[in-house]
């Protein structure tokens, strides 16, 4: 089946399970509920980025050109692609994220595959500010 997209209510979904995790205080669900909370802190903040991608004007390629087009990067590639290719009316801002080498620091869709311990809290702490943020920015329109 084809998934449609919907780049910011998947954004807020996301946000909404990372806070949950990472808020999540029952036995034994710390430090790893934290760690699946940073994960998603990532995808939220990507999912936001793309959003403001779509209220800038800039649209997905065809399928025969995902591996260019920064709709399907993950962080720091996507990062590193919009340097190149933000165009419209948005694009000083996405700019202005992707030149931002603090923005989302370390993440990688790898973690999800590391053990617990290698995912530190204080680097989930700055994730979820980094997603904060952008989602403030994806909501501003």
């Amino acid at each position: 089946m084809a998934y449609s997209h919907d780049y910011q209510i998947s954004a807020r979904r996301h946000m909404k399970a990372a806070d949950h995790l990472y808020d999540l205080d029952t036995g034994g669900a710390q430090p790893g509920a934290k760690a699946v909370a940073g994960y998603l802190y990532g995808l939220a903040g990507e999912l936001a980025v793309k959003q403001m991608m779509i209220q800038s004007g800039m649209r997905p390629l065809g399928a025969d050109k995902r591996r260019d087009d920064p709709f399907y990067k993950h962080f720091p590639e996507l990062k590193a692609f919009l340097q190149t290719t933000a165009t419209g009316r948005r694009a000083g801002e996405l700019l202005t994220m992707a030149r931002t080498t603090q923005t989302f620091r370390e993440w990688s869709t790898d973690m999800r595959y590391a053990p617990t311990r290698e995912v530190p809290a204080g680097h989930v702490d700055s994730w979820q500010e980094d997603a904060k943020k952008l989602m403030g920015q994806m909501e501003e329109q």
